[in-house]
């Protein structure tokens, strides 16, 4: 340690003596507040440190300031990243995480399980086959949705869901559609799948549901964006089949129909049980076929 800190002087006994500690406390106040200039002129305060020492705390508490900014610019960025609202469009799951049974309190995957849902003339069927399909390296659970409209057949689309072991996340991982004219297939507009042509999967369903979370259901470029919000946990939503409490409510939109908006509905134990006008009126649950 410096001599002018040792203890073989004192100062006169009017005044108080001044431990180190003490001036360089008074040093870091003139250094934040800009007392101390690239000139080399210094304050009251550092002129009663030595050389080495000044440098040393200097130096310190320059790193300090700019330790200081870089969490101030990384809180900044943060920050800015969560109030531009921008949808979760990329999901790291394990290898051997994804199966294609299960469930989570508001998507079934179990073979059989059958949900009809009616309005305004119109018909979904929504089955959960026992097949599976593998999509971008996962074996996916095949659920058909067949549509009519006034008795007519009108789409059949297979879509592709697995499940996650470890979060009860429901991943979306495309879709074959047909649709139907007459009776007969006049397109497959909608189909997608994970892995082919920049395409990737999204998020379903949560496995834990967070009010205002906000993802992307798929993630194909050109084809199908839809993207969900969670704007409501508490809903009551009054069907043919029941009453069901504590229904999900999802915000669907897309950067592709950009003045469209459509809202389904989910229940704990059942799934979705209103779609726009389609309000679910029959739940079967039947053992696959063999």
């Amino acid at each position: 340690m410096s001599s002018a800190w040792s203890g073989g002087r004192t100062r006169a006994t009017s005044q108080r003596h001044e431990s180190p500690d003490r001036h360089v406390v008074r040093l870091c106040v003139d250094l934040w507040t800009g007392r101390i200039v690239k000139d080399g002129a210094a304050s009251s305060e550092t002129s009663k440190l030595t050389t080495p020492t000044k440098e040393r705390v200097i130096m310190r508490m320059r790193g300090l300031l700019w330790l200081s900014m870089i969490i101030v610019v990384g809180i900044g960025a943060f920050a800015a990243c969560v109030r531009s609202g921008d949808w979760t469009s990329a999901f790291v799951v394990e290898p051997d995480e994804l199966v294609s049974v299960g469930r989570n309190p508001y998507f079934i995957l179990e073979p059989g399980y059958t949900l009809v849902l009616e309005g305004e003339g119109g018909q979904l069927t929504i089955t959960v086959l026992n097949e599976t399909k593998k999509v971008d390296g996962v074996e996916t659970r095949v659920v058909e949705e067949r549509e009519t409209k006034g008795g007519q057949l009108t789409e059949i689309a297979r879509n592709y869901f697995a499940i996650s072991k470890r979060t009860n996340d429901v991943f979306y991982f495309g879709e074959d559609v047909d649709m139907y004219k007459n009776g007969k297939v006049v397109n497959h507009d909608g189909t997608w799948l994970s892995g082919v042509n920049g395409s990737k999967f999204g998020l379903m369903m949560p496995g834990r549901v967070l009010l205002h979370a906000k993802y992307y259901q798929e993630v194909a470029p050109k084809i199908a964006m839809d993207r969900g919000t969670i704007v409501s946990v508490t809903e009551t939503v009054k069907t043919p089949a029941g009453e069901f409490k504590n229904c999900v409510k999802v915000e669907e939109t897309s950067p592709l129909a950009r003045f469209t908006t459509e809202y389904k509905y989910y229940a704990p134990g059942v799934g979705m049980v209103s779609d726009g006008t389609m309000k679910l009126v029959k739940i079967v649950k039947r053992e696959p076929k063999r």
